[in-house]
């Protein structure tokens, strides 16, 4: 059985592109919605170019859900009180 391990501080994700962050620089993100109601978490693609081929998933209020993603993409969300961290698996 996988087991999470934290490996930096749970921090707010922005609202936008332009507020996105790469969650320093995390492969793998853990990403709690607190917001109260459910909330869209997006991801775009780094390219050469800056940033493209952004997906975008709802996430139910009060759940947590994990992310693969390169290092480089950013990451954002739709509410303040959306939370990630950057993780990895162990076991």
């Amino acid at each position: 059985m996988a087991r999470t391990k934290l490996i930096g501080d749970e921090v707010a994700l922005g609202l936008n592109q332009a507020g996105g962050l790469t969650v320093s620089n995390a492969t793998v993100v853990r990403v709690h919605n607190g917001a109260g109601t459910t909330a869209t978490v997006s991801i775009a693609k780094s390219t050469n170019a800056g940033y493209a081929d952004t997906s975008t998933v709802s996430i139910p209020n009060d759940s947590v859900e994990f992310f693969e993603k390169s290092g480089a993409d950013l990451i954002w969300a739709s509410a303040i009180t959306v939370k990630a961290a950057k993780v990895g698996f162990t076991g």
